[in-house]
């Protein structure tokens, strides 16, 4: 039986290990930051904090020590929020043997510096060790609650290492979870960030009751801007027609158990981030970390992404979202296509 170890006991984490838990087949350690939600998981075999009414399976052992966690792993799994991923590998990283695959299932940009997670993994563990991990990137529409309830679910993993790309699809997959593959590690993990930010408007205008047609065209606007940052970055254009572009962002933008969606839905309606913030009780809305590392990296690139520029500016520069939403509309006329 193959030992994997789960990092990050959010929801997303919680999900993974009750996926790759519930075949039996596999010998689970879920790490938690928390010694309290530890401590819970171990008692009554539920996330009650992250991920109430899912029932976690016996086969996972729930541990807060980062090195036990990851000691004997075959597969580590980093569910962790972006912001957290750097220092927390640099922890791990004397626990760990250059041949152990790694399997990055954050979706965001570290903000200072801008790069994806498996960018901030590599060079963490590089720098360290003298040598090139086995990385691979998880992403595609899947809500924690719906993974875990065991509601059919399709996403997709992208590794340059094709050996490791099946091997995941083998450990990962099970009859209510699908894993595609795909070589174009760019596209996917810049699809799986850069959709927070689009939920994030298309919560706005949710929360302003702009209708369906505002959505609508926000996501086929937004997907497109999408498309034009990962070309630019090096990732392919049909990446962003799969699981991890088109299907990831419908899902964010239109689902309500999305964060970055509820969090845009509460700023259309007025509420200041802040104060939103702080009523989320230690869950992550990756996209509000996102929205400037992005908005950075385009203007990097020379890249035009007005939808992602308002957002920040809603966020970050304490704009109005009625006054973005109308400076969205009164662009200069272009072609679709353009």
């Amino acid at each position: 039986m193959s030992e994997i170890a789960v990092i990050g006991a959010g929801a997303w984490g919680t999900a993974l290990a009750i996926v790759l838990g519930r075949t039996g087949s596999h010998h689970l350690r879920l790490w938690a930051h928390d010694a309290e939600v530890c401590a819970n998981i171990e008692r009554f075999r539920v996330n009650q904090r992250f991920l109430p009414g899912c029932d976690v399976p016996d086969s996972v052992t729930v541990t807060d020590d980062l090195g036990k966690a990851v000691a004997s792993a075959h597969i580590v799994v980093g569910a962790i929020p972006s912001q957290h991923c750097r220092q927390l590998f640099e922890r791990m990283r004397r626990h760990l043997h250059p041949e152990i695959p790694i399997v990055s299932a954050t979706k965001g940009l570290e903000e200072k510096t801008l790069l994806r997670m498996t960018e901030v993994i590599a060079g963490t563990l590089q720098g360290a060790n003298r040598y090139t991990p086995r990385i691979a990137a998880l992403s595609g529409p899947s809500f924690a609650q719906e993974v875990a309830c065991g509601n059919p679910t399709a996403i997709t993993v992208a590794s340059t290492d094709s050996d490791l790309t099946l091997a995941v699809q083998k450990e990962f997959s099970d009859t209510r979870f699908r894993v595609y593959s795909n070589s174009d590690v760019i596209g996917v993990e810049l699809g799986g960030a850069l959709k927070n930010v689009v939920a994030i408007a298309a919560g706005i205008c949710d929360g302003l009751s702009l209708g369906h047609n505002s959505i609508a065209g926000l996501i086929t606007r937004g997907l497109a801007e999408m498309t034009r940052l990962v070309v630019a970055c090096g990732g392919r254009a049909e990446t962003m027609a799969g699981l991890a572009g088109l299907g990831d962002l419908v899902l964010t933008c239109t689902g309500s158990l999305s964060r970055n969606r509820s969090v845009g839905v509460e700023l259309g309606r007025g509420r200041e981030l802040a104060e939103i913030l702080a009523g989320m009780q230690g869950k992550v809305a990756e996209g509000i970390f996102t929205t400037m590392a992005a908005a950075e990296l385009a203007r990097a690139r020379g890249v035009e992404m007005p939808i992602t520029d308002q957002v920040n500016a809603i966020l970050h520069q304490n704009k109005s979202p009625r006054e973005a939403i109308q400076e969205l509309m009164m662009r200069s006329r272009k072609s679709e296509h353009a």
